[in-house]
């Protein structure tokens, strides 16, 4: 099968290394100017892996379009609004199959991303793909398990017998509203996870899993979700590779803000936690763990004490 990629950094590079790992012929976009489409027409290589030389490699987004029935999304996530307003614009993304790969809310408005893309192209077919593993483990063979889920369970059958191997483990996703905030707000715990490291209080960790995933449950059950689909593994099961690896971009985030280094690559969950603070408001559901990150990340509030502040509150019922 023709694969699109569309996103050449971290992510974008292993889904089009993946796909071809898997057997299918793919076509790996980059944005006219983009460094890393042009280190990799160069080398064939980043700081991460080796490109097979099938995978071609183009800048034109209509031959990109063109090329699959079945488009992956790899960008930031705040700007696929913008994106998919330049896809209407440029045509040819009708009747294709889209998988978003990025984990994210939209700031401003609290929107899930599978809300973006239909706002922006009415009727598009869009599917979720999240969980747990890191470019740098995949790479060396090491197999996790994933999700992808959608609004219509033939769609998300269809895409996991396109994308399942012995490397990743695919399960159905049948709360795409769960399961869309779970993999969001997991890049907030590990803001909060990396601050714990910095300040040396790693075994606080134990305690932000079990009450981040409680003030996570209560939210997406407000909202209209399976309070369950936290507890699997686009929010839990993500927690090892968010909250303890040394690849994660959100836990170093959190870690170098503690020791006052400069942080460079792109940590999702700065930009999530303003999104679910909008969330937390608009459906009246404390969330003390994403409101204590906020007042650190934005407000830029002492970490030391609101950290504190957060895990001496008072003393309250586990279940509440």
């Amino acid at each position: 099968m023709n694969i699109t990629v569309l996103g050449c950094g971290r992510w974008g590079t292993f889904h089009a290394w993946y796909a071809n790992h898997i057997g299918h012929q793919v076509m790996l976009w980059g944005r006219p100017g983009s460094a890393h489409l042009r280190a990799l027409r160069d080398t064939r290589k980043n700081e991460y892996l080796t490109l097979p030389g099938e995978v071609a490699l183009t800048d034109d987004l209509a031959r990109a379009l063109s090329f699959a029935e079945v488009i992956v999304v790899s960008i930031a996530s705040q700007q696929l609004r913008s994106f998919c307003a330049q896809l209407r614009d440029l045509g040819g993304w009708s009747g294709k199959r889209f998988v978003l790969c990025m984990k994210g809310l939209e700031t401003g408005t609290g929107k899930r991303l599978t809300t973006v893309m239909q706002e922006e192209l009415d009727g598009v077919q869009t599917a979720v793909w999240v969980g747990p593993g890191h470019v740098q483990d995949f790479i060396r063979g090491l197999p996790n398990c994933m999700v992808i889920a959608s609004a219509d369970l033939s769609l998300t059958r269809d895409l996991v017998d396109i994308f399942s191997s012995p490397l990743i483990r695919f399960y159905y996703g049948e709360d795409l509203l769960g399961t869309e905030i779970g993999a969001a707000a997991k890049n907030v715990i590990g803001l909060a996870a990396g601050m714990l490291d910095g300040f040396g209080y790693s075994s606080l960790k134990g305690a932000l899993m079990a009450r981040g995933t409680r003030e996570l449950s209560r939210l997406i059950e407000k909202m209209g979700g399976n309070k369950m689909t936290v507890y699997g593994l686009s929010h839990l099961g993500d927690y090892e590779a968010t909250l303890f690896s040394p690849h994660s971009n959100n836990r170093r985030f959190g870690e170098d803000l503690i020791a006052g280094r400069p942080f460079a690559k792109l940590a999702e969950g700065v930009y999530t936690v303003e999104a679910l603070m909008d969330l937390s408001s608009s459906y009246q559901v404390e969330l003390p763990i994403c409101a204590t990150v906020y007042e650190i990340v934005r407000h830029h509030k002492d970490p030391k004490e609101q950290l504190m502040q957060l895990f001496l509150r008072t003393t309250k019922s586990e279940q509440a």
